[in-house]
């Protein structure tokens, strides 16, 4: 499963198939009038009239092209819990046929600082797989597509959160690989392609070991056909 992220100037998001919209923690839907049709408008407030809205997500099956989903922001959210809401949506949507969908800033509402950036991280986040050695691999693609004129994250914020899923991803890759593959040889040399990425690497085999007398670690290592290694690495950018 990949997840692709467009940010979209101009859309009518009434005739998209899948509109996502917020609202505030008592589904109050008022404000959306503008966003969907009169009829759509009267069949969600009558369905929600005797729903439990202590749920944080509603999925109203409209027809059968056209969802439209209602995510509430509760009060006083704390940026890990935008995430999970963020993961959450992953989940409701991450079956059937279904593969784009469309995000309405506009309906952001709330203080919560950079909510819509938080979000996006999180459903990011959620898509993890380690499907590497697997025979069939999953190849469906779900689009989101952010339209609206205020509450999208800026460039450099957008910039700050694929950074920090990469390095996320990056880390999640290591630790799912089995020990035969990624045994000390691997590990030092994978680690030491991150130089291209600005990080400082320093690579202490056995012979810099033996000379640092770093002699525990060397003779925990003597039981296997590996090397030893110990790796450093260095940040000093921003």
């Amino acid at each position: 499963m990949t997840i692709k992220i467009n940010y979209l100037k101009k859309t009518n998001i009434k005739t998209a198939s899948n509109i996502v919209l917020f609202v505030n923690d008592r589904f109050n839907i008022l404000n959306l009038k503008k966003h969907i049709s009169s009829k759509e408008f009267i069949y969600i407030k009558d369905l929600l009239a005797t729903s439990d809205l202590k749920k944080n997500i509603f999925v109203f099956e409209v027809n059968s092209k056209r969802k439209i989903i209602l995510i509430s922001i509760k009060n006083d959210l704390k940026t890990s819990q935008i995430e999970n809401l963020g993961a959450e949506f992953y989940v409701r949507i991450n079956y059937g046929k279904n593969s784009e969908y469309s995000i309405s800033s506009d309906t952001v509402l709330g203080k919560s600082n950079n909510f819509l950036g938080h979000f996006l991280h999180g459903l990011k986040l959620k898509s993890y797989k380690f499907n590497k050695y697997k025979t069939k691999k999953e190849v469906r693609i779900i689009s989101i597509n952010v339209v609206g004129n205020r509450n999208k994250p800026s460039s450099q914020t957008q910039l700050k959160f694929k950074s920090l899923e990469e390095g996320i991803f990056y880390t999640r890759d290591l630790v799912s690989e089995p020990g035969n593959i990624l045994h000390p040889d691997e590990y030092a040399k994978r680690l030491s392609s991150l130089k291209k990425d600005g990080l400082k690497v320093n690579i202490y085999d056995q012979k810099k070991l033996k000379k640092l007398g770093m002699h525990s670690l060397l003779g925990v290592g003597m039981g296997s056909v590996r090397g030893s290694y110990l790796v450093t690495m260095e940040w000093n950018g921003v």
